[in-house]
């Protein structure tokens, strides 16, 4: 449409050779996930770089955390403006736009795109309650490809696919994701969403990075274990709990706190909390 030169990188995991291809253009446009806007953050060579012509930021993938949209805009000069999407809906469902950034949120519904969030029973949720995520427009899948099974336990009769992330829809159209539903926490009968505590998390100005699960406890039913890259040597669990306690419910703060010097993740960089998941 622009007639603009895309830069494209095979290995985003590798920081130094992805500042070394960007770093001949004043580029215009960033598209990344949170993990790589973390890393970059946090790397000299890339904080070098020339941002006089960045216009637009675009995040996607995963959760963007306020942290970490903040640190971009400190460093680079422009907002992050995030979007949601999935393969299966080919793959933009909603998307902010970058001259009307709603912060925290992943923007509205594309054009000729329907949303609407349900309850654990399929039933419609008014505006601003949390439920399951469903979309219907242009850009849904007809299914998956010879699995009648799995496209029926994803898109109603009706054409409605079923993200399983679930969100907030106001009533002014505006559209927050919460977590992935499979990744919900239960603790003693309260929901708990690890995006919310990874948010936390990432604001203590030692963790660069962490992933919550959820693991299996006699008491509680599932207890929260968090595992968490840190830049300091002298950070402690306890230090890390206390934090966490200033700013969160009791039953959302981490039983458990394990120092890691990496975490798990795909091979574009996101966080793969499933791995994690099967050690326990």
């Amino acid at each position: 449409c622009h007639g603009a030169l895309s830069v494209l990188i095979p290995d985003p995991r590798d920081t130094d050779g992805f500042v070394k291809a960007i770093k001949p253009f004043k580029f215009t446009g960033f598209l990344g996930i949170n993990t790589l806007f973390t890393s970059l953050c946090h790397h000299e060579g890339f904080r070098r770089l020339d941002f006089s012509k960045l216009k637009s930021t675009t995040s996607g993938g995963m959760a963007l955390t306020t942290e970490v949209s903040k640190q971009w805009f400190l460093l680079t000069g422009c907002e992050v403006s995030e979007g949601f999407g999935m393969t299966e809906a080919s793959p933009v469902v909603c998307a902010n736009n970058p001259l009307d950034i709603v912060p925290g949120s992943v923007g509205r519904a594309l054009p000729d795109t329907e949303l609407k969030v349900i309850d654990s029973d399929g039933l419609s949720l008014p505006a601003g309650e949390a439920g399951e995520l469903c979309v219907r427009g242009p850009q849904v899948m007809a299914g998956y490809w010879q699995r009648p099974e799995e496209t029926a336990k994803t898109i109603t009769d009706d054409g409605w696919l079923k993200t399983g992330d679930i969100a907030v829809v106001q009533s002014d159209g505006v559209v927050r994701i919460v977590d992935r539903l499979k990744d919900m926490i239960i603790v003693s009968g309260f929901n708990v969403y690890p995006n919310e505590i990874d948010d936390v998390l990432v604001s203590h100005p030692d963790i660069i990075e962490s992933a919550v699960i959820g693991v299996s406890d006699k008491q509680s039913g599932e207890a929260i274990k968090a595992y968490v890259v840190t830049s300091s040597d002298d950070l402690t669990s306890e230090q890390v709990r206390k934090f966490c306690k200033e700013q969160l419910t009791g039953y959302k703060v981490p039983k458990e706190v394990v120092f890691t010097d990496q975490l798990p993740k795909s091979t574009v960089g996101k966080v793969l909390r499933r791995e994690l998941q099967a050690e326990h």
